[in-house]
């Protein structure tokens, strides 16, 4: 028996109780209980990689309140979409009826004007807005509209919730209950899913499709089949976190073949070059950091360039900038300064006074106390440099910051070690 309606469709849950993964959320505690619970919804973005239940989740709200649920997708719509659903909501409104919840997929691909289109219908409580976004909200919802909704993260779904996920599968689908199922190996198949839920299922229907009897499930099956299938498998850009971690890996290994590979691969993909220039920003921070500093200022002009020029021009900038990253020395040490220091303020437990020498004394009672007392200000000094301690008391010499080993650090390493061992010479 086979089915044209896909497996993810077919096993959709209509519940928080059938719901797999995001337990932060939808837990016995998670803020979604306690908003079908009270029936007070506020205006949300959900935030998340694909495949990891943003549409459900909207859908599981509004279906267990009973309310008007529209849907428009962020691709295909437009501003008059926006105000013939406003409208319509608008007539159904009546006294203290709860207002109807409108769904944007890919919020993000809408620009300024269609956003602006929505503030007065999300202000007034006309309707109760839920938006679905793998991108940063920070960087693609406007201000004013963030400002009146909440955020929620979801997360990749972790191998437990993938193990729920397949054996609801082969137990409750009736075409894989019909057929059968023998698992010997996962590990292939939740490696190919990368935490993607849909992508897992999607597998599974090419496993069906492309088999008869009894379906058999290990390593060599799963790699073998989707090989035979990439086209299927990779159609509406499923792989888009493969081919992205591969690009910034490509470029991380100095590899500018390989990066403008995955390049061109994304935008043959339909990929957004803005969030091809973001990552560029960050790649430009993490991995050629104080190596290349001019790397972090090309990837920002490259940023600037692609929102003003778009396709199919932005690929220029966007391969220029791919390539001077990849070829540029490398150095985390940036990175790994922050993170030494993040770790360090997490697992510290008191909350360290600033040292008094650096405080402000903006009044006279401040200085009476000792504010700012014995600072040395050091452009006063040889060098504009003194030695004095900035860190505060029990922190005396911690290191965070390691400069690595390439000619632009070992200056500043030499530099360092001169000015602060100065008065050792």
């Amino acid at each position: 028996m086979s089915s044209n309606i896909p497996l993810a469709e077919r096993l959709r849950p209509n519940t928080l109780d059938d719901y797999i993964g995001q337990e932060h959320l939808v837990g016995r505690n998670g803020v979604f209980r306690k908003f079908i619970e009270s029936g007070n919804v506020p205006s949300f973005i959900l935030w998340g990689p694909p495949g990891v239940g943003k549409t459900t989740l909207a859908r599981i709200v509004a279906s267990s309140l009973d309310r008007n649920f529209y849907t428009l997708s962020a691709i295909n719509s437009g501003v008059k979409d926006v105000r013939e659903v406003i409208e319509s909501a608008k007539s159904q409104k009546f006294f203290n009826t709860p207002s109807p919840f409108l769904f944007i997929d890919e919020i993000h691909r809408f620009n300024k004007s269609q956003q602006d289109s929505l503030l007065g219908a999300v202000e007034q409580g006309i309707i109760t807005l839920i938006g679905a976004t793998t991108e940063n909200p920070s960087f693609e919802v406007i201000s004013p509209l963030l400002s009146r909704c909440q955020v929620y993260v979801l997360k990749h779904l972790e191998e437990k919730d993938l193990e729920t996920m397949l054996n609801r599968a082969i137990t409750t689908d009736i075409v894989f209950k019909e057929r059968g199922v023998k698992i010997e190996e996962t590990e292939a198949l939740f490696t190919f899913s990368g935490g993607d839920a849909r992508k897992l299922l999607n597998i599974l229907d090419i496993l069906a499709n492309s088999t008869n009897g009894e379906i058999v499930i290990n390593d060599k099956v799963i790699t073998d089949t989707l090989q035979q299938n990439i086209a299927l498998y990779d159609k509406n850009g499923e792989q888009h976190y493969d081919v992205i971690s591969a690009f910034i890996k490509s470029v991380r290994g100095s590899d500018p073949d390989a990066a403008v590979y995955y390049l061109a691969r994304m935008l043959a993909g339909g990929e957004d070059p803005k969030f091809i220039a973001r990552r560029l920003v960050i790649l430009a921070s993490e991995d050629i950091g104080l190596a290349n500093s001019n790397g972090l200022l090309l990837a920002n002009a490259c940023f600037d360039t692609v929102h003003k020029i778009g396709m199919p021009e932005a690929r220029i900038p966007l391969a220029e900038t791919t390539i001077f990253l990849a070829t540029s020395p490398k150095s985390n040490s940036a990175y790994m300064a922050i993170c030494k220091a993040e770790a360090m303020v997490a697992r510290d437990t008191i909350n360290r006074p600033v040292p008094l020498h650096l405080r402000n004394a903006p009044t006279k009672l401040m200085k009476n106390i000792g504010y700012g007392e014995g600072y040395k200000y050091a452009h006063d000094f040889k060098d504009n440099f003194v030695v004095q301690e900035f860190l505060p008391e029990g922190l005396e010499g911690s290191k965070f910051y390691n400069p690595a080993d390439n000619p632009r650090e070992k200056e500043i390493a030499a530099r360092m070690d001169k000015l602060w061992n100065k008065e050792k010479n």
